[in-house]
């Protein structure tokens, strides 16, 4: 007997999501916050994760967690949330849920993959709508393609990965408004953007959001939220694993999110340094930059794997993007040092 006898063959011909060894190199592929938490602060909070049962299974629901998170992302009043192991499980959790026989799940393309590779765990129909060439969105035809579709699911990322696009506020609430299922907008890079429809959440009854705190330089303790109507958490709670989310990572989290100050001003470091590199990327001959409301650009060159590689051979690692994206890759805007690294290895890589 083998895997092909028996693994659906939806499955088998899928890629497992690649993550490169980047073991000495100049790490840019996966938009992280560069930055690590300064001396004093890892100090308490190897003090605080010291102090932790880790004999005992989680809080599946950690109150004290989802009001500190609560209060310090300024969620509405009424809205629940829930936490999850990432906002990929969130992903998943959801497209669970509503994966009924037939139903289908749209969004933008290209956008963040595991939408479409949540579509085939879960056997729902995924309907890509392809963005336009400078990769903004056509939200009439998009709407247009909705009600033609009916689809059970729309996922928007605002700002979108790898494009780094922050669609007009005023295109996705009309997104929000023509859908007949449920709309998830993905808040990934909120605090790089300076926008939110957090605020705005209790308008639709067909919303929710969700974020991570990953980018905020959190994202080795996979930590997820979804905020959304308490009808819609409740019937998601029931998908989510009972003790998805670790003592660990609850305890780090509650310890950081007192001290998210210092994660913000990191942030507004990154997007600072966002300005400079995207204007030295643009200057660099053969290379085109889209404009970017997160902490990474999407670049055009006239070779994407030859520049891949040979960026890769200098010690720097990027992401290739896959064909559809054509000659695109995506850089993550790194401290001043690694920004450097990167632009001196890509003029002599082009």
């Amino acid at each position: 007997m083998k895997p092909q006898d028996l693994v659906r063959p939806e499955i088998l011909a899928l890629k497992a999501y690649p993550v490169p060894s980047s073991e000495g190199m100049v790490k840019l592929d996966a938009m992280e916050n560069p930055y690590t938490l300064p001396e004093e602060l890892r100090r308490e909070l190897a003090g605080v994760l010291s102090r932790v049962a880790v004999n005992r299974y989680p809080t599946p629901t950690p109150q004290t967690l989802l009001d500190a998170l609560a209060r310090r992302m300024d969620v509405p009043r009424g809205m629940q949330l829930l936490l999850g192991n990432g906002s990929d499980e969130l992903i998943q959790i959801v497209i669970t849920a509503l994966a009924r026989p037939g139903a289908a799940m749209m969004y933008p393309s290209p956008t963040f993959v595991m939408y479409s590779m949540g579509a085939t765990f879960s056997g729902m129909k995924a309907i890509p709508v392809p963005l336009r060439e400078d990769f903004s969105l056509d939200a009439a035809a998009f709407i247009a393609r909705m009600k033609a579709e009916q689809p059970a699911l729309v996922f928007l990322a605002y700002p979108n990965n790898p494009t780094g696009v922050l669609y007009p506020e005023e295109d996705v609430v009309e997104v929000i408004k023509a859908c007949k299922g449920l709309v998830v907008l993905d808040e990934a890079y909120h605090v790089f953007a300076g926008k939110s429809l957090m605020p705005r959440l209790p308008e639709f009854s067909n919303l929710i959001i969700i974020r991570t705190v990953s980018k905020l330089g959190l994202a080795g303790i996979r930590l997820g939220y979804l905020v959304g109507r308490p009808e819609w958490v409740q019937q998601f709670d029931k998908v989510r694993p009972p003790y998805n989310v670790n003592v660990l990572t609850q305890a780090a989290a509650l310890f950081l999110l007192e001290r998210l100050d210092v994660l913000e001003d990191q942030a507004a470091r990154i997007k600072a340094d966002r300005t400079g590199l995207g204007k030295s990327l643009a200057a660099l001959k053969g290379v085109t930059v889209f404009p970017s409301e997160a902490n990474f650009f999407l670049i055009r060159v006239p070779d994407a794997e030859q520049t891949f590689r040979a960026l890769k051979e200098q010690n720097v690692l990027i992401k290739n993007l896959h064909p559809g994206l054509r000659n695109c890759l995506r850089v993550t805007v790194g401290t001043p040092d690694e920004n450097r690294i990167l632009l001196t290895a890509l003029r002599e890589a082009i």
